[in-house]
């Protein structure tokens, strides 16, 4: 008991809670599902959320959940997410029958404030029933007078199943007496008649039987058979006949189930058996048979289910009244279905233009007709847009209407427009219907590529590959399409004299430069050029930008010595005096780069040395100087390898040598190295002479010299005073550089030499034809370099 009133109270406040539907002022709004049939109970089915504009937070906060028409829930509402499941399996078959399409509906119903929200599920058919014969067994009671080409109806499949999965083909084992032929009815249903090929004779065969075959459109086809019995009959030569061939009605589609729709009548002018009529639907649908009954004595024909005029408008039912001799006769009950205002109203869309030009003047975007299937006020519509879009609407004639542009549209300034059109009927309630398309606005070449930067700087090492990607340059255009298609080309250089052609190339459909040739830093270190960007619009804009190629420098230049000179026919050799102190200034070597920055800095080092530890190298400017003082166990002759670096990555580096010669005085002849002599004497017997001859004449020079410094110091020692020193007045020879600094020697090397003494006529005379501008005089002070001999000489080698 307390099970019954608890569901008694329930359904009462489920059609209370209709009935505050039915009242409510609050707004409606419906959503379209579709889901296929025989899905598993949980599979998802749509977003409610999404698909009519709900916050999720709303179902929670509103406490939404879906009801039915019927009480059965068969879906059920994730309120978390939004989503609508499926709570149990659905078989359309079940739900609908043969109604395509097979539309559920449901309310989901919002609190505080009310509201709710129709939803239509549409059951789609899959390929689930095979077709099958309501008769295992049919029997034909056929005459055996009957001609050749008489037709037989039979029994007609029932397949559950709609579209292309519905029945779609009769066959028959092979026989010699019948054939099948497919008709289809009014409401096509296709159903099979028995086409006689041969005269049938009783006395020679009174009964044959076959195989009838159903075969839906499935993908496999189904098939469903039944066995066809044919007994051969004596003549029956009369036929049932209607009183009407054509029967009429109409009924509301809300009409009472058990109500009487029509009644039929037949006669037979035979008797007995012959003569009686038994009445029967002929190839009735599935959809027939369910809705209506017809009593097979009577001819009366009544509703059994509830009929839907939006779903089927009229019923055409085709009457068999069978005597007994297997005669009939055939009428046709069309049944008219009345409306009964249930329906929104419905939008059919005739065209739809789209894109539309941004420059195009007022033009029409759509071509639409509204309907509603009710009557009356209930059929009267109203259709609108929203107000803040530049487009209106224009009826010309009744119920069709056109959507058009207001002015001129700006694809850059919103290059899509969502517009929803509602219909809304004059009935009570008020149903609606909308429906949004998207106008998308095309693009026309208004505007001009425009680059990134306006001056590129691209960096590139010398030495490069040819065909290397140094960088790139890029454009972008507001417009779409090929009006936004960017291709790059080069401008002519504003220098005339550059190669620019066979120095870079562009990529005209990305912008990306490469170096066609491999650069050269000290040739060329930075070059200038434009480029375009041009859209492939009609007509073609284009815009400019420079771009500066800076080529790196790479260390692919060794240093170069440039002092002591390493392509001449004999060494030099550097004189140092015995006397002198450490760090005596021996020679400077002179080195240059080609390359710059780093890869120019050059650094220098003794690499090797006849005796290590007596000579140094200053690194940062390749002078050469004594490592501490010279004595008499010390080498007369001395060779030195200098090391050349750069501070490049890898570094190079190139060696000179020098060859020091220990003198005493300055009036020591110069003499070539041994082994110089010795692989010149092997070389040539004529240069043997020639260095015997200089040697005589060298040393006669030698002893001369020997004298006149001999004389000199006796003549020192008897001095009554320091003698003076004076170095060189005037204008210093240009050709002449300073051994002190870290500056860079010329091949001419200069060693100055003051002598003690007091008369101004005291210098050598064999200066003159080197330096002419030697000055008579000497003073008495010495010179740092050189503290033991005090004086100035000048060599230039």
């Amino acid at each position: 008991m307390e099970n019954g009133r608890a569901d008694t109270l329930q359904i009462r406040q489920v059609l209370l809670l209709f009935v505050l539907l039915g009242i409510s002022q609050a707004g409606s709004e419906s959503g379209r599902f579709s889901v296929a049939e025989e899905m598993q109970s949980g599979s998802f089915v749509g977003n409610l959320a999404k698909d009519l504009g709900v916050e999720v937070g709303e179902l929670v906060s509103r406490g939404a959940q879906v009801v039915s028409n019927d009480n059965k829930n068969r879906l059920q509402l994730d309120k978390n997410t939004g989503d609508l499941l499926l709570s149990e399996s659905l078989d359309r078959e079940e739900l609908c029958g043969s109604t395509e399409p097979c539309v559920l509906h449901f309310q989901v119903l919002m609190k505080n404030p009310l509201q709710f929200l129709r939803i239509e599920l549409q059951v789609t058919d899959i390929n689930d029933h095979s077709p099958i014969f309501l008769e295992k067994e049919m029997l034909l009671e056929i005459p055996e007078n009957s001609p050749v080409g008489a037709v037989f109806l039979l029994e007609s499949a029932k397949d559950l199943d709609v579209g292309i999965n519905a029945l779609k083909n009769y066959i028959i084992s092979p026989n010699s007496h019948f054939h099948i032929k497919m008709r289809v009815n009014p409401d096509n249903r296709k159903y099979p008649e028995l086409v006689l090929d041969k005269a049938l004779d009783y006395e020679e065969q009174s009964e044959l039987s076959f195989i009838l075959t159903a075969l839906d459109g499935g993908s496999p086809p189904r098939s469903g058979t039944a066995t066809v019995r044919v007994v051969v009959v004596d003549i029956n030569d009369n036929s049932p006949e209607f009183e009407q061939p054509f029967y009429e009605v109409k009924i509301p589609e809300n009409s009472i189930l058990g109500s009487l729709i029509v009644t039929v009548s037949a006669w037979d002018l035979d008797s007995g058996k012959n003569g009686e009529i038994a009445y029967s639907f002929s190839h009735a649908s599935e959809d027939i048979r369910k809705t209506f009954e017809i009593n097979q004595k009577s001819g009366e024909v009544s509703l059994t289910a509830s009929m839907d005029f939006e779903t089927i408008e009229s019923y055409s039912v085709i009457i068999q009244a069978t005597d007994g001799g297997g005669l009939f006769g055939k009428s046709t009950v069309r049944i008219q279905v009345m409306d009964v205002n249930d329906n929104a109203p419905e939008i059919a869309i005739s065209s739809i233009i789209s894109p539309i030009p941004e420059n195009s003047p007022e033009t029409v975007v759509m071509v639409f007709s509204i309907r509603d299937r009710d009557s009356g006020d209930n059929g009267r519509m109203i259709c609108s847009i929203p107000e803040d879009l530049p487009f209106m609407l224009k009826s010309s004639v009744e119920n069709y209407y056109t959507l058009e542009t207001e002015k001129m549209l700006d694809r850059e300034s919103q290059a899509e427009y969502n517009i929803t059109i509602t219909v809304t009927d004059l009935g009570t309630p008020r149903l609606k219907t909308q429906h949004s398309i998207t106008v998308t606005v095309s693009d026309v070449n208004d505007n001009a590529p425009a680059f990134s930067q306006t001056t590129y700087t691209l960096r590139v090492r010398e030495n490069n590959s040819p065909a290397l990607h140094i960088g790139s340059v890029s454009a972008t255009d507001r417009d779409s399409g090929a009006n936004a298609q960017v291709t790059y080309s080069l401008l002519p250089p504003a220098d005339p004299q550059l190669p620019l052609a066979s120095l870079v190339s562009i990529n005209a459909d990305n912008g990306q430069l490469f170096a066609l040739r491999s650069l050269d830093y000290e040739a060329l270190q930075a070059f200038e050029f434009g480029v375009r960007a041009a859209d492939r619009g009609s007509p073609a804009l284009s815009s400019q930008a420079r771009v500066r190629v800076l080529v790196l420098d790479d260390n692919d230049n060794a240093p170069f010595v440039l002092y002591p000179p390493q392509n001449g026919s004999a060494p030099c050799t550097e004189l140092v005096p015995r006397a002198a102190e450490a760090g005596y200034l021996v020679t400077k070597v002179v080195a240059v780069d080609g390359d710059s920055g780093q890869n120019a800095w050059l650094s220098y080092q003794l690499l090797k040395a006849t005796e290590p530890g007596l000579f140094g190298v200053w690194a940062h400017n390749g002078e050469v100087r004594t490592a501490r003082l010279l004595s008499e166990r010390d080498a007369v002759k001395h060779r030195l390898v200098v090391l050349v670096r750069d501070n490049g990555e890898p570094p190079r580096s190139a060696s000179v040598t020098l060859h020091v010669l220990l003198v005493d005085g300055f009036s020591q002849p110069y003499l070539p190295l041994p082994e110089v002599a010795a692989a010149e004497a092997r070389a040539d017997p004529l240069t043997v002479y020639l260095v015997v001859a200089l040697a005589s004449v060298s040393s006669l020079f030698l002893f001369s010299v020997l004298v006149f410094v001999a004389v000199r110091l006796c003549r020192r020692s008897r001095a009554a005073s320091a003698g003076r020193c004076s170095g060189p007045e005037g204008h210093f020879p240009g050709h002449l550089v300073d051994v002190s600094g870290a500056g860079t020697l010329s091949q001419s090397y200069q060693y100055e030499v003051c002598l003690r003494g007091g008369s101004g006529t005291n210098e050598f005379k064999f200066l003159k034809p080197i330096i002419p501008n030697l000055p008579p005089q000497c003073s008495g002070k010495e010179t740092e370099e050189n503290p033991t001999f005090g004086n100035s000489f000048g060599f230039n080698i």
